[in-house]
Protein backbone atom coordinates (compact mmCIF):
# COMPACT_ATOMS: atom_id res chain seq x y z
CA UNK A 1 0.00 0.00 0.00
CA UNK A 2 3.13 2.26 0.68
CA UNK A 3 4.80 1.53 -2.58
CA UNK A 4 1.47 2.15 -4.33
CA UNK A 5 1.03 5.70 -2.73
CA UNK A 6 5.13 6.39 -3.58
CA UNK A 7 4.46 5.41 -6.94
CA UNK A 8 1.14 7.50 -7.54
CA UNK A 9 3.23 10.89 -5.72
CA UNK A 10 6.43 10.14 -8.10
CA UNK A 11 3.99 10.54 -10.84
CA UNK A 12 2.00 13.26 -10.11
CA UNK A 13 5.69 14.70 -9.30
CA UNK A 14 6.74 13.79 -12.84
CA UNK A 15 3.23 15.04 -14.17
CA UNK A 16 3.66 18.60 -12.39
CA UNK A 17 7.79 18.68 -13.85
CA UNK A 18 6.57 18.01 -17.51
CA UNK A 19 3.95 20.45 -17.09
CA UNK A 20 6.06 23.00 -15.53
CA UNK A 21 9.15 22.24 -17.90
CA UNK A 22 7.78 20.78 -21.38
CA UNK A 23 4.85 22.09 -21.16
CA UNK A 24 5.14 25.46 -20.85
CA UNK A 25 8.15 26.23 -23.04
CA UNK A 26 6.21 24.00 -25.63
CA UNK A 27 3.22 26.23 -25.86
CA UNK A 28 5.36 29.31 -25.55
CA UNK A 29 7.34 28.43 -28.69
CA UNK A 30 4.47 27.06 -30.72
CA UNK A 31 2.75 30.40 -30.23
CA UNK A 32 6.20 32.58 -30.87
CA UNK A 33 6.11 30.70 -34.75
CA UNK A 34 2.69 31.44 -35.56
CA UNK A 35 1.32 34.76 -34.12
CA UNK A 36 2.49 36.53 -36.86
CA UNK A 37 1.28 34.06 -39.64
CA UNK A 38 -2.64 34.50 -37.70
CA UNK A 39 -2.28 38.25 -37.58
CA UNK A 40 -1.77 37.94 -41.32
CA UNK A 41 -4.69 35.54 -41.40
CA UNK A 42 -6.82 38.17 -39.70
CA UNK A 43 -5.54 40.99 -41.94
CA UNK A 44 -6.79 39.40 -45.22
CA UNK A 45 -9.88 38.64 -43.93
CA UNK A 46 -10.64 41.78 -42.79
CA UNK A 47 -9.60 42.66 -46.33
CA UNK A 48 -11.66 40.45 -47.87
CA UNK A 49 -15.18 42.06 -46.41
CA UNK A 50 -13.63 45.29 -47.78
CA UNK A 51 -15.94 46.90 -50.64
CA UNK A 52 -12.87 46.72 -53.02
CA UNK A 53 -12.17 45.24 -56.54
CA UNK A 54 -11.87 41.68 -56.33
CA UNK A 55 -7.88 42.00 -58.31
CA UNK A 56 -7.23 44.33 -55.28
CA UNK A 57 -8.17 41.04 -52.85
CA UNK A 58 -6.26 38.72 -54.71
CA UNK A 59 -3.14 40.99 -54.36
CA UNK A 60 -3.80 40.98 -50.99
CA UNK A 61 -3.91 37.44 -50.16
CA UNK A 62 -0.91 37.40 -52.59
CA UNK A 63 1.21 39.72 -51.01
CA UNK A 64 0.42 38.02 -47.23
CA UNK A 65 1.35 34.75 -48.96
CA UNK A 66 4.43 35.65 -49.76
CA UNK A 67 5.63 37.58 -46.54
CA UNK A 68 4.92 34.66 -44.75
CA UNK A 69 6.61 32.51 -46.51
CA UNK A 70 9.62 35.04 -46.05
CA UNK A 71 8.71 34.72 -42.58
CA UNK A 72 8.98 30.90 -42.03
CA UNK A 73 11.51 30.63 -44.80
CA UNK A 74 13.56 33.70 -45.93
CA UNK A 75 15.13 33.67 -49.40
CA UNK A 76 14.37 29.75 -49.72
CA UNK A 77 10.23 31.07 -50.61
CA UNK A 78 11.54 31.52 -53.96
CA UNK A 79 11.81 27.68 -55.23
CA UNK A 80 8.18 28.06 -54.20
CA UNK A 81 7.89 31.50 -56.17
CA UNK A 82 9.49 29.39 -59.10
CA UNK A 83 7.20 26.65 -58.78
CA UNK A 84 4.09 29.15 -58.23
CA UNK A 85 5.26 30.64 -61.90
CA UNK A 86 6.62 27.53 -63.69
CA UNK A 87 2.96 26.22 -63.11
CA UNK A 88 1.13 29.52 -64.25
CA UNK A 89 3.31 29.89 -67.37
CA UNK A 90 2.24 25.94 -67.93
CA UNK A 91 -1.13 26.43 -68.06
CA UNK A 92 -0.79 29.59 -70.23
CA UNK A 93 1.04 27.79 -73.16
CA UNK A 94 -1.79 24.65 -72.89
CA UNK A 95 -4.81 26.95 -72.44
CA UNK A 96 -6.33 25.07 -75.36
CA UNK A 97 -5.12 21.79 -74.55
CA UNK A 98 -7.76 19.12 -73.22
CA UNK A 99 -4.85 17.33 -71.11
CA UNK A 100 -3.32 20.21 -68.86
CA UNK A 101 -3.92 18.43 -65.88
CA UNK A 102 -1.46 15.57 -67.08
CA UNK A 103 0.64 17.27 -68.51
CA UNK A 104 1.31 19.72 -65.37
CA UNK A 105 1.28 17.08 -63.01
CA UNK A 106 4.47 15.32 -65.28
CA UNK A 107 6.03 18.92 -65.47
CA UNK A 108 5.37 19.42 -61.71
CA UNK A 109 7.33 16.47 -60.70
CA UNK A 110 10.18 16.55 -62.64
CA UNK A 111 10.42 20.34 -60.94
CA UNK A 112 9.74 18.92 -58.06
CA UNK A 113 12.72 15.71 -58.75
CA UNK A 114 15.18 17.62 -59.90
CA UNK A 115 15.07 20.36 -57.38
CA UNK A 116 15.11 17.40 -54.48
CA UNK A 117 18.24 15.88 -56.47
CA UNK A 118 20.27 18.67 -57.69
CA UNK A 119 19.03 22.32 -56.57
CA UNK A 120 18.55 22.27 -53.35
CA UNK A 121 20.04 20.73 -50.14
CA UNK A 122 18.59 18.22 -48.01
CA UNK A 123 17.84 20.60 -45.23
CA UNK A 124 16.39 23.16 -46.92
CA UNK A 125 14.61 21.05 -49.15
CA UNK A 126 12.77 19.54 -46.10
CA UNK A 127 11.77 22.89 -44.34
CA UNK A 128 9.67 23.79 -47.96
CA UNK A 129 8.62 20.83 -48.92
CA UNK A 130 5.17 21.12 -47.11
CA UNK A 131 4.42 24.44 -49.24
CA UNK A 132 5.54 23.10 -52.04
CA UNK A 133 3.34 20.44 -52.34
CA UNK A 134 0.55 22.68 -51.27
CA UNK A 135 1.28 24.73 -54.45
CA UNK A 136 1.61 22.04 -56.31
CA UNK A 137 -1.44 19.80 -55.38
CA UNK A 138 -3.27 23.71 -55.75
CA UNK A 139 -1.99 24.04 -59.41
CA UNK A 140 -2.55 20.63 -60.77
CA UNK A 141 -6.11 20.78 -59.27
CA UNK A 142 -6.98 23.80 -60.97
CA UNK A 143 -5.38 22.17 -64.22
CA UNK A 144 -8.23 19.15 -63.29
CA UNK A 145 -10.54 21.38 -63.38
CA UNK A 146 -10.00 23.54 -65.83
CA UNK A 147 -10.19 20.52 -68.33
CA UNK A 148 -13.51 19.23 -67.21
CA UNK A 149 -14.96 22.33 -66.99
CA UNK A 150 -15.43 22.42 -63.64
CA UNK A 151 -13.55 25.87 -63.95
CA UNK A 152 -15.05 28.03 -66.92
CA UNK A 153 -11.87 29.99 -67.48
CA UNK A 154 -7.97 30.20 -67.21
CA UNK A 155 -7.51 32.56 -63.75
CA UNK A 156 -5.69 35.46 -64.33
CA UNK A 157 -2.50 36.01 -62.72
CA UNK A 158 -3.79 37.44 -59.63
CA UNK A 159 -6.64 35.43 -59.21
CA UNK A 160 -4.22 32.29 -59.61
CA UNK A 161 -1.46 34.05 -57.26
CA UNK A 162 -4.01 34.84 -54.63
CA UNK A 163 -5.08 31.15 -54.70
CA UNK A 164 -1.76 29.24 -54.61
CA UNK A 165 0.01 31.42 -52.15
CA UNK A 166 -3.74 31.97 -49.99
CA UNK A 167 -2.31 33.23 -46.81
CA UNK A 168 -4.62 30.70 -44.69
CA UNK A 169 -3.02 27.74 -46.36
CA UNK A 170 0.36 28.57 -47.69
CA UNK A 171 2.91 26.98 -45.07
CA UNK A 172 0.42 24.39 -43.13
CA UNK A 173 -1.87 23.99 -45.70
CA UNK A 174 -4.59 22.33 -46.43
CA UNK A 175 -5.36 21.68 -49.99
CA UNK A 176 -8.08 24.09 -50.83
CA UNK A 177 -9.97 24.00 -54.85
CA UNK A 178 -10.46 27.34 -56.32
CA UNK A 179 -14.16 27.60 -55.55
CA UNK A 180 -13.35 27.33 -52.34
CA UNK A 181 -10.92 30.13 -52.04
CA UNK A 182 -12.93 32.23 -54.45
CA UNK A 183 -16.16 31.98 -52.10
CA UNK A 184 -13.86 33.27 -49.50
CA UNK A 185 -12.95 36.41 -51.03
CA UNK A 186 -16.03 37.15 -51.69
CA UNK A 187 -15.63 38.05 -47.73
CA UNK A 188 -19.19 36.50 -45.65
CA UNK A 189 -19.93 38.39 -42.63
CA UNK A 190 -17.60 38.39 -39.68
CA UNK A 191 -19.65 36.30 -36.95
CA UNK A 192 -19.25 34.95 -33.60
CA UNK A 193 -19.22 31.13 -35.10
CA UNK A 194 -16.47 32.35 -37.68
CA UNK A 195 -14.26 33.18 -34.38
CA UNK A 196 -14.78 30.13 -32.22
CA UNK A 197 -14.52 28.18 -34.51
CA UNK A 198 -11.08 29.52 -35.70
CA UNK A 199 -10.02 29.50 -31.99
CA UNK A 200 -11.54 26.48 -31.18
CA UNK A 201 -9.44 24.86 -33.74
CA UNK A 202 -6.13 26.81 -32.63
CA UNK A 203 -6.69 25.45 -29.39
CA UNK A 204 -6.99 22.00 -30.19
CA UNK A 205 -3.56 22.41 -32.30
CA UNK A 206 -1.62 23.49 -29.49
CA UNK A 207 -3.16 20.57 -26.93
CA UNK A 208 -1.90 17.92 -29.53
CA UNK A 209 1.09 20.14 -30.02
CA UNK A 210 1.58 19.37 -25.76
CA UNK A 211 0.59 15.25 -26.19
CA UNK A 212 2.88 14.95 -29.02
CA UNK A 213 5.75 16.62 -27.40
CA UNK A 214 5.15 16.25 -23.33
CA UNK A 215 3.01 12.92 -22.87
CA UNK A 216 3.56 10.55 -25.60
CA UNK A 217 7.13 9.96 -25.07
CA UNK A 218 6.67 9.15 -21.58
CA UNK A 219 3.68 6.76 -21.49
CA UNK A 220 5.06 3.89 -20.67
CA UNK A 221 5.53 2.99 -17.80
CA UNK A 222 5.70 6.66 -16.52
CA UNK A 223 1.95 7.66 -16.88
CA UNK A 224 0.92 3.94 -17.85
CA UNK A 225 1.95 1.67 -15.16
CA UNK A 226 2.68 -1.66 -18.22
CA UNK A 227 5.96 -3.44 -18.00
CA UNK A 228 7.01 -6.29 -19.73
CA UNK A 229 9.26 -8.26 -21.63
CA UNK A 230 12.35 -7.41 -24.14
CA UNK A 231 9.35 -7.79 -27.09
CA UNK A 232 6.67 -6.44 -24.89
CA UNK A 233 9.29 -3.35 -24.57
CA UNK A 234 9.73 -3.27 -28.48
CA UNK A 235 6.14 -2.77 -28.90
CA UNK A 236 5.51 -0.24 -26.27
CA UNK A 237 8.08 1.69 -27.31
CA UNK A 238 7.04 1.66 -31.19
CA UNK A 239 3.54 2.47 -29.56
CA UNK A 240 4.84 5.88 -27.90
CA UNK A 241 6.73 6.95 -31.40
CA UNK A 242 3.68 6.25 -33.28
CA UNK A 243 1.60 8.05 -30.85
CA UNK A 244 3.71 11.38 -30.62
CA UNK A 245 3.87 11.09 -34.70
CA UNK A 246 0.16 11.25 -34.63
CA UNK A 247 -0.46 13.97 -32.45
CA UNK A 248 2.41 15.82 -34.24
CA UNK A 249 -0.26 15.46 -37.46
CA UNK A 250 -3.47 16.29 -35.71
CA UNK A 251 -1.81 19.99 -34.44
CA UNK A 252 -0.39 20.77 -37.88
CA UNK A 253 -4.09 19.70 -39.27
CA UNK A 254 -6.02 21.81 -36.44
CA UNK A 255 -3.92 24.68 -37.12
CA UNK A 256 -4.95 24.73 -40.69
CA UNK A 257 -7.81 24.39 -39.81
CA UNK A 258 -7.48 27.80 -37.75
CA UNK A 259 -5.50 29.15 -40.23
CA UNK A 260 -7.79 28.58 -42.87
CA UNK A 261 -11.13 29.52 -41.38
CA UNK A 262 -9.23 32.61 -39.87
CA UNK A 263 -8.55 33.83 -43.21
CA UNK A 264 -12.41 32.91 -44.45
CA UNK A 265 -12.04 30.24 -45.74
CA UNK A 266 -13.78 26.63 -44.63
CA UNK A 267 -17.48 27.47 -44.56
CA UNK A 268 -20.40 26.00 -46.28
CA UNK A 269 -23.64 27.92 -47.12
CA UNK A 270 -26.78 26.42 -46.81
CA UNK A 271 -29.34 29.29 -47.95
CA UNK A 272 -29.06 32.05 -45.27
CA UNK A 273 -27.11 29.85 -42.75
CA UNK A 274 -23.23 29.91 -42.68
CA UNK A 275 -21.44 26.79 -41.35
CA UNK A 276 -17.11 27.41 -40.22
CA UNK A 277 -16.62 23.59 -40.14
CA UNK A 278 -13.46 22.66 -42.14
CA UNK A 279 -11.86 19.53 -40.87
CA UNK A 280 -8.42 18.53 -41.95
CA UNK A 281 -7.95 15.76 -39.01
CA UNK A 282 -9.97 13.59 -37.42
CA UNK A 283 -8.24 11.73 -34.28
CA UNK A 284 -10.70 9.63 -32.73
CA UNK A 285 -10.93 7.73 -36.27
CA UNK A 286 -7.31 7.07 -36.13
CA UNK A 287 -6.48 6.27 -32.51
CA UNK A 288 -9.70 4.53 -32.59
CA UNK A 289 -10.16 2.87 -35.62
CA UNK A 290 -12.87 1.02 -37.35
CA UNK A 291 -10.57 0.37 -40.36
CA UNK A 292 -7.31 1.67 -41.85
CA UNK A 293 -9.00 2.74 -44.80
CA UNK A 294 -10.84 5.30 -42.84
CA UNK A 295 -7.32 6.02 -41.00
CA UNK A 296 -6.39 6.78 -44.50
CA UNK A 297 -9.17 9.26 -44.98
CA UNK A 298 -9.51 10.84 -41.71
CA UNK A 299 -5.15 11.66 -41.59
CA UNK A 300 -5.63 14.53 -43.75
CA UNK A 301 -9.28 14.71 -44.79
CA UNK A 302 -8.49 17.43 -47.84
CA UNK A 303 -5.57 15.56 -49.49
CA UNK A 304 -7.52 12.04 -49.54
CA UNK A 305 -10.06 13.70 -51.15
CA UNK A 306 -7.83 15.46 -53.38
CA UNK A 307 -5.86 11.93 -54.37
CA UNK A 308 -9.29 10.58 -54.96
CA UNK A 309 -10.58 12.90 -56.96
CA UNK A 310 -7.37 14.04 -58.89
CA UNK A 311 -5.57 10.74 -58.66
CA UNK A 312 -7.39 7.38 -58.31
CA UNK A 313 -10.81 8.33 -60.42
CA UNK A 314 -7.98 9.06 -63.19
CA UNK A 315 -6.28 5.92 -62.91
CA UNK A 316 -9.25 3.68 -62.12
CA UNK A 317 -9.48 2.78 -66.16
CA UNK A 318 -6.22 0.36 -64.91
CA UNK A 319 -7.86 -1.23 -62.58
CA UNK A 320 -9.10 -0.86 -58.88
CA UNK A 321 -5.35 -2.42 -57.21
CA UNK A 322 -3.22 -0.67 -60.09
CA UNK A 323 -5.08 2.65 -59.47
CA UNK A 324 -4.67 2.11 -55.60
CA UNK A 325 -0.60 1.97 -56.15
CA UNK A 326 -0.46 5.60 -58.62
CA UNK A 327 -2.31 7.04 -55.47
CA UNK A 328 -0.40 6.21 -52.75
CA UNK A 329 2.62 6.59 -55.17
CA UNK A 330 1.38 9.96 -56.06
CA UNK A 331 1.26 10.94 -52.16
CA UNK A 332 4.67 9.60 -51.65
CA UNK A 333 6.41 11.83 -54.58
CA UNK A 334 4.51 14.69 -53.54
CA UNK A 335 6.00 14.18 -49.92
CA UNK A 336 9.45 14.26 -51.91
CA UNK A 337 12.16 11.39 -52.32
CA UNK A 338 12.08 10.32 -49.10
CA UNK A 339 12.29 6.00 -48.31
CA UNK A 340 10.72 6.27 -44.94
CA UNK A 341 8.01 7.70 -46.45
CA UNK A 342 7.47 6.00 -49.30
CA UNK A 343 8.00 2.72 -47.37
CA UNK A 344 4.72 3.81 -44.83
CA UNK A 345 2.60 4.66 -47.87
CA UNK A 346 3.36 2.22 -50.25
CA UNK A 347 2.87 -0.19 -47.16
CA UNK A 348 -0.71 1.30 -46.55
CA UNK A 349 -1.64 1.23 -50.25
CA UNK A 350 -1.32 -3.18 -49.95
CA UNK A 351 -2.56 -3.14 -46.42
CA UNK A 352 -5.29 -1.27 -47.22
CA UNK A 353 -6.47 -3.02 -50.36
CA UNK A 354 -6.25 -6.73 -48.65
CA UNK A 355 -8.55 -5.31 -45.77
CA UNK A 356 -10.72 -3.77 -48.48
CA UNK A 357 -11.25 -7.00 -50.35
CA UNK A 358 -11.15 -9.61 -47.35
CA UNK A 359 -13.82 -7.46 -45.24
CA UNK A 360 -15.81 -6.84 -48.56
CA UNK A 361 -15.64 -11.12 -48.99
CA UNK A 362 -16.69 -11.45 -45.48
CA UNK A 363 -19.44 -9.07 -45.59
CA UNK A 364 -20.73 -11.21 -48.95
CA UNK A 365 -20.48 -14.57 -47.11
CA UNK A 366 -21.72 -13.57 -43.61
CA UNK A 367 -24.41 -11.34 -44.93
CA UNK A 368 -22.86 -8.69 -42.19
CA UNK A 369 -22.01 -4.97 -41.99
CA UNK A 370 -18.18 -5.96 -41.46
CA UNK A 371 -16.94 -3.45 -44.46
CA UNK A 372 -14.17 -1.13 -44.35
CA UNK A 373 -16.39 1.41 -43.95
CA UNK A 374 -20.00 1.76 -41.81
CA UNK A 375 -22.92 0.46 -43.70
CA UNK A 376 -25.94 2.86 -44.56
CA UNK A 377 -29.07 2.41 -42.19
CA UNK A 378 -30.53 0.92 -45.37
CA UNK A 379 -28.13 -1.42 -46.39
CA UNK A 380 -29.02 -5.18 -47.57
CA UNK A 381 -27.41 -7.04 -44.75
CA UNK A 382 -29.25 -9.38 -42.46
CA UNK A 383 -27.07 -9.35 -39.68
CA UNK A 384 -26.16 -5.82 -38.58
CA UNK A 385 -25.85 -5.05 -34.73
CA UNK A 386 -25.18 -8.82 -32.92
CA UNK A 387 -22.49 -9.13 -30.70
CA UNK A 388 -20.16 -11.14 -33.27
CA UNK A 389 -20.24 -8.38 -35.95
CA UNK A 390 -19.00 -6.13 -32.84
CA UNK A 391 -16.48 -8.67 -32.17
CA UNK A 392 -15.41 -9.03 -35.68
CA UNK A 393 -15.56 -5.31 -36.28
CA UNK A 394 -13.45 -4.96 -33.04
CA UNK A 395 -10.93 -7.14 -34.36
CA UNK A 396 -10.33 -5.67 -37.56
CA UNK A 397 -10.29 -2.28 -35.16
CA UNK A 398 -7.15 -3.95 -32.79
CA UNK A 399 -5.34 -5.25 -36.26
CA UNK A 400 -5.73 -1.22 -37.73
CA UNK A 401 -3.94 -0.14 -34.28
CA UNK A 402 -1.38 -3.16 -34.40
CA UNK A 403 -0.64 -1.73 -38.11
CA UNK A 404 -0.14 1.95 -37.13
CA UNK A 405 1.59 1.16 -34.30
CA UNK A 406 4.03 -0.82 -36.73
CA UNK A 407 4.15 2.01 -39.20
CA UNK A 408 4.81 4.39 -36.65
CA UNK A 409 7.07 2.70 -34.75
CA UNK A 410 10.22 4.79 -36.87
CA UNK A 411 9.04 8.27 -36.42
CA UNK A 412 11.01 8.54 -32.99
CA UNK A 413 10.80 11.61 -31.22
CA UNK A 414 14.16 10.98 -29.72
CA UNK A 415 16.15 10.53 -32.99
CA UNK A 416 19.19 12.61 -34.02
CA UNK A 417 17.48 16.40 -34.68
CA UNK A 418 19.47 16.36 -38.16
CA UNK A 419 18.89 13.21 -39.30
CA UNK A 420 15.17 14.33 -38.65
CA UNK A 421 15.96 17.61 -40.93
CA UNK A 422 17.77 15.40 -43.80
CA UNK A 423 14.66 12.79 -43.82
CA UNK A 424 15.00 9.53 -41.85
CA UNK A 425 17.73 7.20 -43.88
CA UNK A 426 16.67 3.78 -45.52
CA UNK A 427 18.70 1.98 -42.58
CA UNK A 428 16.76 4.02 -40.19
CA UNK A 429 13.07 2.17 -41.28
CA UNK A 430 14.90 -1.02 -42.09
CA UNK A 431 16.41 -1.40 -38.63
CA UNK A 432 13.01 -0.27 -36.50
CA UNK A 433 11.25 -3.12 -38.78
CA UNK A 434 13.44 -5.48 -38.47
CA UNK A 435 13.23 -5.07 -34.51
CA UNK A 436 9.77 -5.57 -35.25
CA UNK A 437 10.34 -8.70 -37.30
CA UNK A 438 8.49 -7.59 -40.26
CA UNK A 439 5.17 -8.25 -38.33
CA UNK A 440 2.76 -6.00 -40.37
CA UNK A 441 4.03 -7.23 -43.32
CA UNK A 442 3.98 -10.46 -42.47
CA UNK A 443 0.07 -10.36 -41.30
CA UNK A 444 -0.88 -8.28 -44.07
CA UNK A 445 0.69 -11.00 -46.65
CA UNK A 446 -1.20 -13.71 -43.91
CA UNK A 447 -4.87 -11.97 -44.67
CA UNK A 448 -3.78 -11.57 -48.47
CA UNK A 449 -3.53 -15.21 -48.61
CA UNK A 450 -7.05 -15.97 -46.15
CA UNK A 451 -8.31 -14.35 -48.61
CA UNK A 452 -7.42 -15.89 -52.17
CA UNK A 453 -8.51 -19.33 -49.92
CA UNK A 454 -12.32 -17.94 -49.12
CA UNK A 455 -12.57 -16.41 -52.91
Amino acid sequence: MLGCRMDMSSRLLVLQQLAEGCGVSTVQQGLQQVWRLLLLCLTCRLCFRLGVVSTLKHGVSALSGIYCLFLFFELHMLWVLMLCALSYLVLLLSRHSSSRGLFLSVVILIYLLVGELHLIDMVTWHKIRGSQMVVAMKAISLAFDLDRGAVDRLPSPAEYLGYVLFVGTVVFGPWISFSTYTNAVEGTKLSWLWLRSSSLSLLKSQMCLLVSTCIAPYLFPLLIPIHGNTVTQKWLRAYENAVSFHFSNYFVGHLSEGTSMLAGAGFTAEKDNIRWDMSVVKPLSVEMPRSMVLVVTSWNIPMSRWLKTYAFKNAMKLGTFPAILVTYTTSALLHGLSFHLGAVLLSLGFITYVEHVLRKKLASIFRACVLSRPCPSDCGHQHKKEYWVMLLNLVFGLLAIFHLTYLGSMFDPGVDEQEVEEGYAAIHTVQRWSELNWASHWVVFACWLFYRLIQ
